[in-house]
């Protein structure tokens, strides 16, 4: 019967409800902009490959390896779009 039961699904929703008010914390604890920042985009990047891998079973497949590629390539142009961004509008470049 242990087989049945989804272990790693409830592991999972409880380490994104730790995540979650780990990044609460940045709002009661009244943190700099820096630390704040830090905390919410670790606790935002962690969740988001939790969520990736233990509900959305993105490692219990062959082609996984495909998928944490796109996954990794995902970022790489999230985060060239967020800094030329940044780069142009607020940096005068």
């Amino acid at each position: 019967m242990s087989e049945l039961f989804p272990r790693k699904q409830i592991m999972g929703f409880v380490f994104s409800l730790v995540l979650t008010a780990a990044a609460l914390t940045v709002y009661f604890l009244h943190l700099s902009f820096a630390q704040g920042m830090a905390v919410l985009l670790i606790t935002a990047f962690v969740q988001a490959l939790l969520q990736l891998v233990v509900f959305m079973h993105a490692g219990e497949t062959k082609d996984k390896w495909i998928i944490y590629g796109k996954v990794y390539f995902m970022i790489a142009m999230a985060l060239i779009t967020v800094f030329g961004t940044l780069l142009i509008f607020l940096w005068d470049m």
